[in-house]
C-alpha cells in the first residue's frame, strides 16, 4: 500500500461535507452490522467477508469503529457497480410481495433502506458524488436520478440479499484496514484508508 499524504478529507474532495459524513455514519452502521462474534460463525462469509475478518471487527470499540468508517468512500456495496442490475431494478414497476421478502434480519433490512435512499439522494443532487462515494457508473447514477422516491421501498425487501462489504474480494485492504482501527496510529489508518481510493480507481478503470 503505498503512503499518502494524511489531512482533512473534505479539503481536497470535490464532495461537500455534508454528504461526507452522512456517508462515515452509513459506513460506521455497516461496520457494527459487519461484525459478528467467533459464536456466530455459521457459514464462510459474512457481507461477503471471511469471517475471520468479521471476527476482527467485533471487538473493535464504537470509537474505534468511528475511525475505521471515516473514509471518504462507502465501504459497502449494493451492486451499485452493476448498470443492467439497476436499469432492471429501477425502470420496471415493481410491486412487493411477500414472495419478495428476502430472508434478513431487520438490522440489515434497516441499513439497506438507509443505503438506497442515501443512494437515490446523492445521484439526483450529486451525480459525480455517487460515482466517487459508492463506485456507481455514469449510467446507473443517471438510473438513480430518473426515478422517484417511491419506488424505493419495493426495493428494500430484494436488495438486502445484495449487500456485501465494498471490495470483499480484497480480504488484505480489510484485514488491514481492521488491523488498524484496532492500533492507536491514526496515521496508518489514514494510509489504509486513503489506498480504498485506489482500488475505487481501479474498479472504474476494469
Amino acid at each position: 500500500m503505498q503512503g499518502a499524504h494524511v489531512g482533512s478529507w473534505a479539503r481536497e474532495s470535490l464532495v461537500s461535507a455534508e454528504i461526507l459524513k452522512s456517508v462515515r455514519e452509513l459506513n460506521h452502521r455497516f461496520l457494527d452490522l459487519a461484525a459478528i462474534q467467533p459464536s456466530d460463525w455459521d457459514s464462510s462469509k459474512h457481507v461477503g467477508l471471511p469471517v475471520e475478518i468479521s471476527g476482527q471487527l467485533a471487538p473493535l470499540s464504537a470509537a474505534q469503529k468511528k475511525a475505521a468508517a471515516d473514509c471518504p468512500y462507502a465501504l459497502f456495496d449494493l451492486r451499485f457497480h452493476d448498470d443492467g442490475h439497476w436499469q432492471t431494478q429501477l425502470q420496471t414497476n415493481r410491486h412487493w410481495s411477500v414472495a419478495d421478502e428476502a430472508a434478513v434480519d431487520d438490522t440489515t433490512r434497516n441499513f439497506v433502506r438507509l443505503a438506497l435512499f442515501f443512494a437515490w439522494h446523492v445521484a439526483s443532487m450529486a451525480p459525480l458524488a455517487a460515482q466517487l462515494l459508492l463506485g456507481m457508473s455514469e449510467i446507473t447514477a443517471a438510473t438513480f436520478r430518473g426515478t422517484t422516491i417511491d419506488c424505493l421501498p419495493a426495493l428494500v425487501a430484494t436488495e438486502a440479499v445484495n449487500l456485501t462489504a465494498r471490495w470483499n474480494h480484497c480480504p488484505a485492504y480489510w484485514s488491514a484496514l481492521t488491523g488498524a482501527a484496532s492500533r492507536p496510529n491514526s496515521v496508518g489508518l489514514r494510509r489504509i484508508q486513503l489506498y480504498g481510493l485506489q482500488l475505487a480507481a481501479a474498479a472504474r478503470l476494469a
